[in-house]
């Protein structure tokens, strides 16, 4: 892992309180929430860019994407991608 940077950070009391719940390293769980924020939207960049330069996706395009990235671990019968 690169270096790191202590910061403070102020969350409502009742999402602490479910965080505690969840896992004893904080600091790790937040990194990786981050982590994968940064992604979503530096991916969601990269699509917008690429929209703009060779038009909008197709719902096939989109189908074996979902297929592809949801298919094994979506449950049976669910046909939300949200």
């Amino acid at each position: 892992m690169s270096g790191t940077t202590r910061i403070t950070v102020t969350l409502p009391t009742e999402q602490v309180a479910e965080l505690r719940k969840l896992t004893d390293n904080v600091s790790g769980y937040v990194a990786e929430a981050v982590a994968r924020q940064i992604r979503h939207q530096l991916l969601g960049e990269d699509l917008r860019r690429h929209q703009e330069a060779h038009g909008a996706f197709t719902e096939e395009e989109l189908s074996e994407a979902r297929a592809k990235i949801l298919g094994a671990a979506r449950p049976a019968g669910r046909t939300d991608v949200a």
